[in-house]
């Protein structure tokens, strides 16, 4: 019986079969933005179980076995290992539909050879398994990368970050490059006057310049981003719920910082304009570096107030917000632009109804100096599944140029997410090779249309970000 897991999983046609195993299969992966831990890269750290490696900071799972009626203490709890990965098992069956289903069983085939579909009956000769494999030298978190053909992979990183670790880990020769990535969100949390006012002391002492106004911040990012690029970073992230749609001019946003610096607290407007202002000057600061820049757009976070205060943030309690988009983008953008100032940028969605919304605003300014330079992303978060992956691929396709897009990304904090990378690979020569079979794209072009696999791949990437 051909296991579930096999050569041609989500193949469809002869087509499909033909881009993958002759195109895509073999590229190595770029991972421009997850949220690995550099440390654990640093060490060559050792996951003693499988429950630590598969279940230990993943919300994705943690949603699911609340979903299935898991108490909490089988998720985050201090239940024994063993009882944690019980209860994942008992839950694998009912998120049939769900990617987490695709996912594990592509994890447990790529990682441990594991075939059986993983069940509350077999949960502890397979996690047994598991755990004798994990305990084996080689299978340390960087032969974990090395094993999926990782070339780069890009960690998110805040301002104030040492980056020790990723110092170490260029310092040991590893194969893989692991470069940091600028993520400074903390700076547009203008609601908050005190965390916002202790977050700017902490930027003052790892920069050491005295921050009382809105030129000596900027003054002290730049410190720290030539520290970041002296550290092998190319590319800055921002994530925001929305974006802000206040005016804004430099005189505003100087004399509001300086007012949120002093202690005084800002009204809803205020806060918003100087969010506005903060934003503006961030993405013009990623164009003085030649950075890339990448917008993640439309997360609400921490909604569960109850597992927030026990747990803290990143507990599976992030949902999609629903705010608005177009006119701040607009606004942001269009000044960037006129000033000569808008880098290479990424745009992504959580909420599915503004997908053609951050395509089309991509497109209004793109230059014609570089391929691809303002780009739709790849489906991200609760989108990084089957469908979410297809309606990104045809949004780009019908409003923008696939062949010139930079590819997918894991977002992901385990080091055993890589195979994403391949269902997304595996998705998209489906996709094309399906077409080729209805005649809407022509066979005879099928060595062209391989070398576009290949791009979307790899290439592309290597080439937008400079690695």
């Amino acid at each position: 019986m051909k296991p579930f897991i096999h050569n041609d999983f989500l193949l469809e046609n002869n087509c499909a079969r033909e881009l993958f195993h002759s195109y895509a299969e073999h590229m190595p992966i770029i991972d421009y933005h997850n949220h690995l831990s550099p440390q654990m890269i640093a060490d060559d750290y050792h996951f003693p179980t499988i429950t630590e490696l598969w279940l230990g900071g993943d919300h994705y799972k943690w949603r699911a076995l609340r979903a299935n009626g898991i108490p909490e203490e089988l998720i985050t709890g201090n239940a024994p290992d063993r009882e944690k990965f019980r209860a994942w098992a008992r839950t694998l069956p009912y998120t049939m539909r769900n990617p987490l289903y695709h996912w594990t069983q592509l994890e447990l085939k790529r990682y441990f050879g594991i075939d059986d579909l993983l069940s509350e009956e077999n949960a502890d000769e397979i996690y047994d398994k598991c755990n004798e494999m994990l305990a084996r030298p080689e299978f340390g978190v960087r032969n974990l990368l090395l094993r999926m053909n990782v070339e780069v992979l890009c960690t998110t990183d805040d301002p104030i970050d040492s980056l020790e670790h990723h110092r170490r880990i260029a310092e040991s020769g590893f194969a893989v490059k692991v470069l940091p990535t600028w993520r400074p969100d903390k700076l547009l949390n203008t609601a908050d006057t005190i965390g916002f006012n202790k977050y700017i002391d902490n930027l003052a002492e790892v920069s050491e310049i005295e921050i009382s106004d809105f030129d000596s911040l900027l003054n002290a990012l730049r410190v720290r981003q030539r520290f970041f690029a002296e550290h092998g970073c190319r590319l800055s992230d921002h994530g925001v719920s929305y974006v802000p749609n206040a005016e804004f001019d430099e005189h505003s946003t100087c004399r509001l910082f300086k007012q949120l610096r002093s202690g005084v607290a800002l009204d809803e407007q205020e806060s918003e304009s100087l969010r506005g202002g903060i934003l503006y000057y961030l993405l013009q600061l990623n164009a003085e570096m030649g950075w890339s820049q990448q917008l993640h757009i439309g997360a609400i976070r921490n909604n569960n107030l109850r597992l927030f205060k026990s747990f803290g943030p990143d507990v599976g309690c992030d949902s999609i917000a629903d705010g608005n988009v177009a006119e701040g983008l607009s606004r942001i953008f269009g000044r960037l632009d006129e000033q000569g100032v808008l880098t290479r940028t990424i745009l992504y969605n959580l909420n599915p109804k503004d997908g053609e919304v951050l395509a089309t605003m991509a497109y209004n300014f793109n230059d014609g100096l570089q391929e691809g330079k303002m780009q739709y992303g790849a489906a991200w978060w609760f989108l990084d599944q089957m469908d979410g992956m297809i309606k990104q691929l045809n949004i780009i396709s019908s409003l923008g140029l696939l062949s010139r897009f930079v590819g997918m990304l894991t977002d992901s904090r385990s080091f055993v997410s890589y195979p994403r990378h391949e269902y997304f690979r595996r998705i998209l020569c489906n996709l094309i090779g399906g077409e080729i079979e209805r005649g809407l794209l022509p066979s005879s072009e099928i060595q062209r249309i391989g070398k576009m696999i290949e791009d979307i791949s790899y290439h592309n990437a290597k080439r937008y970000f400079g690695f």
